[in-house]
């Protein structure tokens, strides 16, 4: 299995921690935002240029894959 480059991190000298994404000082809780007010991805992108669209799509799988892991059984 091919290692998974990271797309987001978090470094105490920038925006005091907060996770962003790499290369960039864009939040990652940003693209959520936009997501949960109904924007598209385009719109995120277009806004936050610095952002590449392949890091987005990565961080969206990330958060698919963990919340799927930790989904508890019915």
């Amino acid at each position: 299995m091919p290692a998974i480059a990271p797309v987001i991190h978090s470094d105490v000298d920038i925006l005091g921690g907060t996770p962003v994404f790499v290369g960039t000082r864009v939040p990652v809780r940003t693209l959520l935002d936009y997501l949960s007010a109904g924007d598209s991805l385009e719109v995120f992108l277009d806004h936050f240029p610095t952002v590449a669209r392949e890091q987005a799509v990565s961080a969206l799988e990330q958060a698919t894959d963990l919340l799927v892991a930790h989904a508890h059984p019915a």
